[in-house]
């Protein structure tokens, strides 16, 4: 098990960072955890997000381990290594950014960086008790992180408390404003269905919270979650089809892959209609409410020996792919049930207001513990 695939020390002696290994620092190869990619050779310039971090006086002390070629949900790799679960161990750290949430759960470093495609920021967040930020899509540069084109991914932090997660944000995106003054936002809570632990857990968060509730029902929600599969099968090929026909990825990735191959043009037409409807869905609702809340995700996360096959997990990500789609900004908040096991709160806000969507989660913390230390508030 591993967390660190190498050690880095770049930049000033400001807070300590380390980065999924799909982001370009120069010098060092991007792997993506992938033997596919043991020969790459190193980065000639580093990815602008890692430009933002050392002009900030960060220091890079790292780059991570992740779910091979970030194709999977669980952070299980056989070749690099699995990121341990530091807080849960046993389970799963999540994937695809596993060894990024992992780092900041062990103290390791001040915050860390991932990518999220289809949830590959919350999942691992949500399963190694961390928070986790998708930005607005678009929001952070992606110049310099694998793969080149997407039109899902997004570059966000991890953080053990609320305000490092605000000072992340202020490091690698200069346009990143005051947080906004909320005293008593409105949530709108999406239906869905989750376990009796989760359920339980979230409704006590919420309602402890005090804070105006009300129900807000996303009818394409599955539509979205699965035409974000077939824009995910058709993206993530074409960026990685000349590496699996090299033999050297992992015979469970690379039969995802080959699946993805199959992804048709009328399939991506269909995507991109869901795709509009969907996110018009998520807009409006954001017209009555501040935010969305929905579980981060709808079950404990799998001991590692159950979930072997990454087909049979990808239900894991239900409630966090339509936001990829849609391209909202999406913060997990970590909790812990009444079982000691992890569950995260996931919040939705309006395009461009990842301003708010941190505010509102500050304030909801703040009105849970009357010590904001104990929440990272």
């Amino acid at each position: 098990m591993t967390i660190v695939v190498e050690q880095l020390s770049l930049g000033g002696n400001g807070l300590r960072v380390m980065v999924k290994d799909t982001i370009d620092v120069a010098g060092h190869p991007t792997r993506a955890s992938s033997l596919a990619l043991a020969a790459a050779a190193p980065a000639e310039r580093h990815a602008e997000v890692v430009e933002a971090l050392l002009s900030n006086g960060a220091r890079l002390t790292g780059k991570t381990v992740l779910h091979e070629l970030a194709f999977g949900t669980t952070g299980i790799n056989h070749a690099f290594g699995t990121a341990p679960n530091p807080h849960f161990p046993g389970r799963i750290p999540g994937g695809s950014s596993s060894g990024s949430a992992a780092a900041v759960a062990a103290g390791l470093c001040d915050f860390s960086l991932g990518t999220d495609t289809g949830g590959s920021v919350r999942i691992p967040a949500c399963c190694c008790g961390v928070f986790g930020l998708k930005p607005t899509f678009g929001r952070i540069s992606r110049r310099g992180v694998m793969p080149a084109q997407s039109s899902l991914d997004c570059v966000g932090p991890f953080a053990a408390t609320l305000p490092m997660l605000e000072r992340a944000m202020r490091l690698i995106d200069p346009g990143f404003g005051a947080l906004p003054k909320v005293q008593a936002p409105t949530l709108g809570v999406v239906p869905v269905t989750a376990t009796e632990g989760v359920e339980r857990t979230l409704r006590h968060v919420l309602e402890a919270s005090g804070l105006r509730l009300g129900e807000a029902p996303l009818i394409q929600m599955t539509a979205a979650y699965e035409a974000g599969m077939v824009v995910i099968n058709r993206e993530t090929w074409n960026a990685c089809a000349a590496l699996v026909e090299g033999g050297r990825v992992a015979p469970d990735v690379a039969g995802r892959l080959r699946a993805a191959a199959l992804t048709g043009d009328a399939a991506l037409t269909d995507a991109e209609a869901v795709r509009a409807a969907f996110t018009a869905e998520v807009d409006a609702a954001l017209q009555r409410f501040d935010v969305l809340v929905l579980p981060t995700m709808p079950d404990y996360p799998l001991r590692i020996e159950d979930a072997a096959d990454t087909r049979a997990v990808l239900g894991m990500t239900a409630f966090v792919r339509p936001f990829n789609l849609s391209g909202h900004p999406a913060l997990t908040l970590p909790f812990t049930s009444a079982d000691g096991l992890p569950v995260g709160l996931q919040l939705i806000a309006a395009k461009g207001a990842d301003e708010l969507l941190l505010a509102v989660a500050g304030e909801l913390l703040r009105r849970l513990y009357s010590n904001p230390s104990d929440c990272g508030a």
